[in-house]
């Protein structure tokens, strides 16, 4: 870190003795890193809305404070050591451009912490949302579900939620990536849901049984080419493997869709986010009858298919 009375150094950002003293509270931090990752127009995206809501979250984090009751400590005055700690942490997330949970080794989705790293994308994703609600009408007993599977799993978070919905339920996690599985069984193991949950090595469908499953979710890459040339540093640091999808962003969602019928009961669903790739995949899917699931985030992202509705 920059301790205020240490000389300039060409990859750190000065902040005087004089400010560093002023700045006294979790509110006047607050201010501050707001102003600065504004100043320094960093890209939010990797769950936090804007500026407000990510210092919050690296604040509290650097205090070792619960970030969900900030408001609670928003006049608490800081000791010297605490200041540090938190321009620490503040200068990194400026300085590296890297999402602020690869700083902090964690990623919430709802209450339910994950650890994550470079060798992963960071979790987030509109299926989590589904799975609190948006499936009900869908699925009417999420504890008769005997075998699902969760493609592109990265570092295992849908598969940890589709294990704690579907108790009695076998879980299939699938990644091409070694690496990211290895972050996934860190999180299955910090669940507790060793037994529950396999995690398997291979691209898309690789290893799993044909016929077998209720359930198949995926949140697969859908980042086309000209945005894949235009992404913010932010989403640079996280690898390119989970995020672009060909050309046009759908060569995963393709493949999905005419593969999965293999894989599901007769009856089953397959539940696939596509991000803002809605137009684009109807118009290549023109005959095939999507629905799209109505979540706090809008009706464009996430679509459903019963087996007997996929495209041959």
């Amino acid at each position: 870190m920059t301790h205020p009375d240490s000389p300039r150094h060409p990859d750190s950002i000065l902040l005087h003795p004089e400010a560093f003293s002023a700045l006294c509270t979790v509110r006047h931090w607050l201010r501050y890193a707001v102003s600065q990752f504004t100043r320094h127009e960093l890209f939010f995206g990797h769950g936090f809305p804007g500026p407000t809501a990510e210092a919050s979250y690296l604040i509290l984090h650097a205090l070792g404070l619960p970030h969900e009751s900030r408001d609670l400590w928003l006049d608490a005055v800081l000791l010297p050591q605490e200041r540090e700690a938190v321009w620490a942490l503040l200068e990194q997330r400026i300085l590296t451009r890297k999402p602020a949970a690869y700083l902090t080794r964690e990623a919430w989705l709802g209450p339910y912490r994950f650890y994550v790293d470079e060798r992963t994308l960071v979790p987030r994703s509109f299926i989590a949302e589904a799975l609190n609600e948006g499936l009900d009408y869908w699925i009417e007993d999420f504890a008769s579900l005997e075998r699902v599977a969760d493609i592109c799993t990265g570092g295992g978070s849908l598969a940890i939620l589709l294990a704690l919905k579907c108790p009695q339920a076998r879980v299939d996690a699938v990644d091409l990536s070694p690496q990211a599985l290895e972050v996934a069984a860190l999180n299955r193991a910090d669940y507790g849901l060793q037994e529950q949950i396999r995690l398997l090595q291979g691209d898309l469908f690789a290893g799993l049984e044909p016929g077998a499953y209720d359930l198949i979710l995926s949140n697969p890459p859908y980042v086309d080419a000209p945005a894949m040339a235009s992404l913010p540093p932010e989403y640079r640091q996280e690898p390119d493997l989970a995020l672009a999808s060909g050309e046009d962003g759908l060569e995963h969602t393709r493949r999905l869709l005419t593969q999965a019928a293999t894989y599901l009961k007769p009856g089953g669903l397959l539940v696939v986010e596509v991000g803002h790739q809605r137009a684009r995949l109807e118009a290549a899917f023109a005959h095939t009858p999507f629905t799209w699931l109505d979540l706090p985030a809008g009706d464009s992202y996430v679509f459903v298919l019963r087996r007997e509705d996929l495209p041959l």
